[in-house]
């Protein structure tokens, strides 16, 4: 898997690193993503790449009144990001799943059954 190299962020927001492992029979992606939660994350994939995104949108809102004195606070962020993978041909896309626990973020491609049966040949030196 090639990463595309095509990422994007809003300002001052971080990209997350990102691990892509090769096993046997599958693809692993796997993002740190601490302080997140599973609804503000999106995982596609739309025809080759396999793209991962964040869309933060947080609202805070609040009012005091004391004798003679009003305040009123209200505060917004914002903050998102998407990294896009390309995906080798091997990769089986109607299996493709998704965990998210404790700030880890795991993608899991299972390669298609020729591409996981394929064999190293040794090579016989004389």
């Amino acid at each position: 898997m090639e990463p595309l190299f095509r990422f994007h962020t809003s300002f001052g927001m971080k990209v997350p690193a990102v691990d892509v492992v090769e096993r046997n029979n599958a693809f692993v992606v796997t993002a740190e993503l601490p302080g997140l939660d599973e609804k503000n994350l999106d995982v596609e994939v739309s025809g080759d790449p396999l793209t991962i995104k964040r869309l933060k949108r947080e609202e805070r809102e609040e009012k005091e009144k004391e004798k003679g004195k009003n305040a009123y606070l209200y505060e917004r962020r914002y903050g998102a990001f998407q990294r896009s993978f390309g995906l080798p041909e091997s990769v089986n896309r109607t299996k493709i799943a998704a965990i998210f626990e404790k700030g880890e973020l795991k993608v899991t491609l299972p390669k298609t059954a020729e591409a996981a049966a394929q064999q190293k040949i040794p090579i016989a030196a004389k």
